[in-house]
């Protein structure tokens, strides 16, 4: 785990960011003064997985599924009573 001055983390950022990003180093401290201020760590991946036709087939859709249509209309216009 390096650790580098501000200067060299602000004239290095690119250089910096990739070797975290690439795993060459697991995270890098960036001082101030000559003291640690700072860690520079990879962002955790995130898996999206499937989600597009995730549930085709587990439900139907009934056909007078926009029947209530003008009624949601009225409550979210604020005018029901």
């Amino acid at each position: 785990m390096p650790t580098v001055n501000m200067f060299e983390a602000k004239s290095s950022l690119s250089r910096l960011v990739e070797a975290v990003e690439t795993g060459r180093e697991r995270e890098i401290t960036i001082a101030r003064n000559g003291r640690p201020a700072a860690r520079l760590v990879p962002v955790a991946a995130e898996h999206a997985g499937q989600r597009i036709g995730v549930a085709k087939g587990v439900f139907q859709v009934p056909e007078s599924i926009d029947g209530g249509n003008a009624e949601v209309a009225v409550l979210f216009s604020g005018l029901a009573s």
